[in-house]
């Protein structure tokens, strides 16, 4: 007897994690529906940094240019001692530059309402907008899906859905209506931050006064592409804090010791303890969790945003695969890629938070996220050759030249829900396969690597292939010898369907 769907994705909570996994369904044609309990977008800062490896991502979700327009280039760090004095540093451990396989070099600084108005934008493109005001209220499942009840202003009704996924925020019904465990700790901090407008000081720098008194400091960050700051400053553990605008000026004249600077305007504000915590599982049965719903950390080091977007779109094209007719196998290495990731990322911001608290805020290259990957990953194809890079490793990008005379890059040719099949100088090539797009570099090629760029970023010798997953990251490397029978093994595993005669001959 055939099972009745409302929908194929039921996703809760329209942050960035939820934004994403809705862009990335929308464009492959999933059919979704994004709720979200509050009744209008978030308008806080809250997360501010955009890491290059996020802009990558959002380069091939079509919207990077935009993102990169509303926002702008982090400020040098003016840190003010208490006898007056101050010092200006960059906020990277060294001035970065763009290459060719790292296309986005630095930080962009966005607030979050505003990066995530540029996500809902990019969703009303493709057709599709978030359900504000709309609350899940519970659910079940069974072997073949979820039914939900949500409540809202016409009452409560039912969906039923293929796959629930609770991109819900840290507090997430999705997460305690599992049981799912959330170990970790609290971190002894409590702070404030707020969007305001204020006189006094300058746009230049990010402004951080009482250099090495963390007790006591208080940073204040022009929000790029707004007229706001950002004010940050830890609070006492308990007790109600002023969050007015006479309360901030006096916090920060108290704190500064200036009365020149005046709070006009609060927009938004909030007082929080930091926490770092880890959800035990990312899964159970046909629920998935994401973002600050599977992890929660300090906000040092501007990771959170940036590992909820890389939850959802690794989880997107595995999602969209079964739903196909991939086996659902696929889906266990969600979890098993991504929790990782996360448990890596809580370290790092908390080591960040430690370091801020006596006077250092250097981000150093392990803060961007270039070079996280999945080497461990069942998703690994057997019998990968190893060149610069090696399966799990993210797809580097390289300028080329299409033979029709026209500039391109790599990430071009990778943008998109299809998996790549890149062959560098290669004898043969492999019959079409469904899902997979087969590119050859060399003389008398689809791409010409008129610099070496692809060769000097994959090392890989003539005649061998490099399988690139649609979230940019190396499923394997192979010669061409065998390469069919390779080919047809290894995607039995990820796509709807791969019969094995259309390898043969390759």
């Amino acid at each position: 007897m055939p099972v009745s769907f409302d929908t194929d994705v039921l996703i809760s909570g329209a942050g960035a994690a939820g934004l994403t996994l809705a862009i990335d369904l929308a464009r492959r044609g999933v059919s979704f529906r994004l709720i979200e309990q509050n009744t209008q977008p978030f308008s806080g800062s809250r997360g501010k940094g955009i890491q290059p490896r996020t802009m990558e991502i959002f380069e091939d979700l079509g919207f990077v240019d935009r993102v990169a327009a509303a926002g702008g280039p982090y400020p040098p760090l003016c840190q003010y001692r208490p006898d007056g004095t101050h010092k200006v540093s960059l906020l990277t451990e060294a001035e970065v530059f763009p290459t060719p396989a790292e296309p986005y070099a630095a930080p962009l600084m966005l607030p979050q309402f505003a990066a995530e108005a540029v996500m809902r934008e990019r969703l009303a493109e493709l057709g599709h907008h978030p359900r504000f005001g709309t609350r899940l209220t519970g659910f079940e499942q069974d072997a073949h899906g979820v039914t939900a009840r949500m409540g809202g202003e016409t009452g409560e009704h039912m969906i039923r859905a293929r796959f629930l996924v609770g991109t819900d925020g840290g507090r997430s019904f999705v997460r305690h209506a599992l049981a799912i465990d959330f170990p970790g700790k609290a971190l002894g901090v409590r702070a404030i931050v707020a969007d305001v407008r204020l006189e006094g000081l300058d746009r230049s720098v990010w402004h951080r006064f009482q250099l090495g008194s963390p007790a006591i400091q208080v940073m204040i960050c022009p929000l790029a592409g707004t007229d706001l700051f950002q004010v940050q400053a830890p609070v006492a553990l308990e007790g109600e804090i002023d969050l007015s605008s006479a309360g901030l000026t006096a916090l920060i004249g108290a704190r500064t010791g200036r009365g020149d600077i005046s709070v006009r305007s609060v927009s938004w504000s909030s007082v929080y303890a930091m926490n770092a915590r880890l959800a035990d599982r990312y899964r159970v049965g046909r629920i998935f969790i994401a973002g600050d719903a599977a992890h929660v950390h300090p906000p040092t080091g501007g990771q959170g945003l940036n590992t909820s977007v890389q939850d959802a779109y690794n989880l997107g094209w595995k999602l969209a695969s079964v739903l196909a007719g991939a086996p659902e196998a696929l889906l266990d290495s969600y979890e098993a890629e991504r929790r990782p990731i996360a448990s890596n990322m809580l370290h790092l911001s908390t080591r960040l938070l430690g370091e801020a608290k006596q006077g250092t805020m250097r981000r150093d290259r392990e803060a961007r996220q270039l070079d996280l990957g999945y080497r461990g990953s069942s998703l690994r194809a057997p019998g990968s050759v190893c060149g610069r890079v090696q399966a799990g490793d993210r797809a580097p990008d390289a300028p080329c030249r299409g033979q029709a005379g026209q500039r391109t890059r790599l990430f071009t040719v990778f943008q998109g829900a299809h998996w790549t099949l890149l062959g560098y100088q290669p004898h043969d090539r492999p019959s079409a396969i469904a899902g997979v797009r087969i590119v050859t570099v060399g003389a008398g090629h689809e791409l010409v690597d008129e610099d070496g760029d692809i060769a000097e970023a994959y090392g890989i010798e003539p005649g061998q292939w490099v399988l690139v997953r649609p979230d940019g990251y190396i499923a394997g490397i192979f010669p061409s010898d065998g390469l069919g029978p390779q080919l047809s093994r290894y995607l039995a595993h990820v796509l709807p369907s791969c019969p094995a005669d259309t390898l043969e001959g390759s």
